[in-house]
């Protein structure tokens, strides 16, 4: 029992002693050793002193008096400076979820800059989520405010574009304002060369990596000058320019997963959901369903897997519901569980042909010896399956699996607003408590199902929006619009497409595909950044 909770309470007083001058991250446990609360301070030891001091428990409000009653050890993590401590304090907080954290909780995440040095005319833009898609990308940046000053100042500084112009043209193009105030070199119309502007990209790309402090004591002298000169509106700002641009260009450690200081144990929480669940042995491969439906426009899924209590993303799918009409969860989610496990047999199936005899071998069984004899080409069958909503979405998912064949395999029913887990031929729901390991690995791959869900759906969503632009091509109808996409597949590789090439689709005139190119070239679309990105996770549409 002493391993799994601390039974004496630790004096503060002798804690403190050792804890440094220094700015961090401290976070405060219960008995339990759960983190119940995470904080960031300029100095650490002033800043957990003052929680400890008699006076502050007679003066605190509700909330901080409840947190004292609980906290029962805390341990801190020392950075260099502010920034780093903010950025590890929402890391933090995301990662444990602590019941007093009312900040950071949600999946909002701290800014990114990124820029593709392979685009015609690159430029740099926000994001929120690094991907593995070819882009170079810097920060997370702590103050969003700096950031966005300091882009404005870096684009014009270098002559960096904010334009969305895709390639570079010889004529019939339509100045910018930044081209006519001179706040862009205007590479798009052969201003500059494009060796000049990659060369004005490369070195911006320096500034944001902290190499700019021959810049920032030129805007110094600046300000010295402007002081002397009795221009004191000017002065003062440019020394706030100076202060965004160091709190942006100030360097400051990246922490990953990896490095983060944590107290999540993924084996111990798997076990807890084993004995809860009365499962013979901890789930090492879970897969968990979720249905989007904001819209009837676009119903799709997700399924995401977690493999040993982390995030499989290799094994991430999503689908768009094809058989449903209409807002039916029950249904949707029926047809995503057949459709993921009709191919998990088939794909186990095909493996090993010659297995296929075994014809009235149980299903279990057959994918078992499948797996033992070829694993390295097999699909395994998880060990538990997890759908998010109450009785209804269960129901349809464990009807689909007996049709398959599948109904040994482990399956629950999470609903959201009581956190209940509904089991197979069980009446009443389980209520498992807030802070157990068990329900805290539920939510952490039903939360992620929904994240994965919600961005193919605002995916679809925004591809939907590029498509719209052909309702304002004059000559367009609806079949002729269904045709381009169905030949080109999208807005964007139509726009790359010759007059010749649009020509060859069915119902389009040579008049009409010169029609369609020159309006394409001419039109200033909204594109869309992060289509390419999220394209880059798998997606399974059989």
């Amino acid at each position: 029992m002493d391993g799994l909770f601390l039974v004496d309470k630790p004096d503060p007083n002798k804690i403190l002693r050792e804890v440094p001058h220094k700015p961090g991250v401290y976070l405060m446990k219960d008995r339990l050793k759960r983190v119940i609360y995470v904080g960031k301070a300029r100095d650490l030891r002033k800043r957990l002193g003052q929680y400890f001091m008699p006076s502050r428990r007679m003066t605190a409000d509700l909330k901080t008096r409840a947190l004292l009653d609980s906290v029962w050890d805390f341990e801190v993590h020392p950075v260099r400076n502010e920034p780093e401590a903010l950025l590890l304090e929402g890391k933090l907080i995301k990662e444990f979820r602590p019941k007093y954290n009312v900040s950071f909780r949600d999946d909002k995440r701290f800014l990114l800059v990124k820029v593709n040095l392979s685009d015609a005319i690159p430029r740099f833009q926000l994001a929120r989520l690094k991907k593995e898609d070819g882009y170079r990308y810097f920060g997370p940046f702590a103050h969003a405010g700096a950031l966005r000053t300091t882009l404005k100042w870096m684009k014009k500084r270098f002559g960096i574009r904010s334009c969305r112009v895709l390639e570079p043209v010889e004529s019939d193009f339509k100045r910018c304002m930044d081209h006519i105030i001179k706040n862009c070199s205007a590479p798009c119309i052969r201003r500059v060369t494009l060796d000049d502007y990659k060369a004005r990209v490369l070195a911006a790309c320096e500034f944001l990596e902290g190499q700019s402090q021959e810049m920032l004591k030129q805007l110094e002298e600046q300000m010295k000058r402007a002081a002397e000169n009795l221009d004191f509106e000017k002065a003062a700002e440019i020394r706030n320019m100076v202060d965004d641009l160091r709190r942006t260009t100030r360097p400051a450690r990246r922490f990953s997963r990896g490095s983060l200081p944590t107290s999540i144990d993924p084996k111990a929480d798997l076990q807890a959901l084993a004995d809860a669940l009365l499962l013979p042995e901890a789930p090492t491969v879970m897969e968990c369903f979720d249905i989007s439906n904001i819209s009837t426009t676009h119903i799709v899924a997700s399924m995401v897997s977690f493999r040993n209590g982390v995030p499989d993303k290799s094994n991430y799918r999503r689908y768009r519901i094809r058989s449903v009409e209409g807002q039916d969860d029950f249904a949707s989610m029926a047809e995503v569980v057949r459709r993921r496990y009709s191919r998990v047999l088939l794909e186990n199936r095909n493996a090993v042909p010659e297995l296929a005899e075994f014809s009235q071998e149980p299903v279990e069984e057959s994918i078992a010896r499948i797996q033992r004899t070829t694993p390295e080409r097999s699909v395994r069958l998880p060990d538990l399956i997890i759908v998010d909503g109450g009785k209804g979405q269960l129901n349809s998912a464990c009807k689909e699996l007996q049709r398959l064949g599948l109904q040994h395999v482990p399956i629950i029913g999470l609903a959201k607003e009581f956190e209940e887990v509904y089991r197979p031929g069980r009446p009443m729901p389980l209520q498992l408590p807030d802070h157990s390991g068990a329900l805290q690995i539920l939510q952490r791959i039903r939360d992620e199902a929904h994240r994965f869900a919600n961005g193919y759906h605002q995916l679809l969503m925004k591809k939907r929006i590029a498509e719209s632009i052909l309702d304002d091509c004059p000559g367009i109808s609806e079949n002729r619009k269904q045709a381009l996409l169905k030949r080109f597949g999208s807005v964007d590789r139509l726009r790359k497409a010759s007059r010749a090439e649009i020509e060859q689709v069915d119902g389009v005139s040579a008049k009409l595909a010169e029609v369609i190119f020159q309006f394409l070239q001419r039109g200033s679309v909204r594109q869309n950044s992060e289509l390419g990105s999220q394209q880059s996770e798998r997606s399974e549409e059989s």
